[in-house]
């Protein structure tokens, strides 16, 4: 079963609708890359994954024994919360609060597990530091262990990457993609086209047109080879694909919104698709 089923989503605010005819399922172990133009809907969605917004219609399921407060998240940071004034213990802490319920204190394994997340993300040593002194990219770790204090099974990530210099960037995508070969379901938004085709092994599209499916799906694609070759060229960068791909089309085809994309078995290698 499917750590995640959604069906014939419609997503706004109030009676304004955003998106409508969204389908597509996450199952355990998966990488999904949510992708498209800004203001498509990529952010409401993924709140409303979260259940922080009501869908304007249609369902989302939650199966294989996932509990909606055992999804971690990291949202897009904001000016204010990257100078809160507090140590890094403390925030990675903060992320076993579904854990204690009633509670008023941490035990003795929400600190250890607190521990162990610092140390699996190299930010140990600024245990006691103050979280505004700590650099962007080190203050993204302190939101990837604060994060998997949450869960072991899913997290959803929104545009972790940015405003990171490209080897902050390089290293902290590397980071999430060893966390997914670990066994953690990873949904991570992203404006970067060219890496969510290089480390994703799904992507969801959404805007004008909806597409689910493989990377390698994607990339085969009208919608994949026009918006990876826009990329391409912004970034002024080779795309990481296994075969070179043709001039974009004037258009993108995909998936008519409401029609659930076919599964395949492909999946992404360190090398590229196979």
């Amino acid at each position: 079963m499917a750590l995640l089923n959604v069906e014939n989503l419609s997503l706004g605010y109030e009676s304004s609708v955003i998106l409508s005819g969204l389908s597509f399922t996450v199952h355990a172990g998966d990488y999904l890359c949510i992708v498209g133009e800004n203001g498509s809907g990529k952010s409401t969605l993924m709140k409303t994954l979260l259940n922080l917004c009501r869908p304007v219609s249609g369902k989302i399921t939650a199966g294989d024994g996932l509990n909606r407060r055992e999804i971690g998240y990291l949202p897009q940071q904001t000016i204010v919360q990257k100078d809160f004034p507090a140590s890094v213990k403390e925030i990675v802490l903060s992320g076993c609060q579904g854990r204690c319920g009633l509670r008023p204190f941490y035990n003795k394994q929400e600190k250890e597990l607190a521990r162990h997340n610092m140390e699996r993300m190299g930010i140990s040593q600024f245990a006691d530091r103050c979280y505004r002194e700590l650099s962007g990219g080190q203050q993204q770790r302190v939101l990837l262990a604060r994060a998997l204090c949450a869960t072991q099974k899913i997290l959803l990530l929104d545009e972790p990457v940015s405003g990171l210099d490209p080897k902050v960037t390089i290293e902290m995508y590397e980071l999430i993609r060893e966390l997914n070969h670990e066994g953690i379901t990873i949904i991570m938004i992203s404006h970067d086209i060219i890496s969510a085709a290089k480390y994703a092994d799904h992507i969801l599209h959404i805007g004008k047109k909806i597409f689910f499916g493989t990377t390698d799906e994607y990339i085969k694609s009208d919608i994949g080879q026009f918006f990876i070759a826009q990329g391409a060229y912004l970034s002024d960068t080779s795309v990481p694909l296994s075969e070179p791909l043709p001039p974009a089309p004037a258009s993108g085809a995909a998936v008519s919104p409401g029609k659930k994309q076919k599964r395949s078995g492909h999946k992404k290698t360190k090398g590229g698709v196979r």
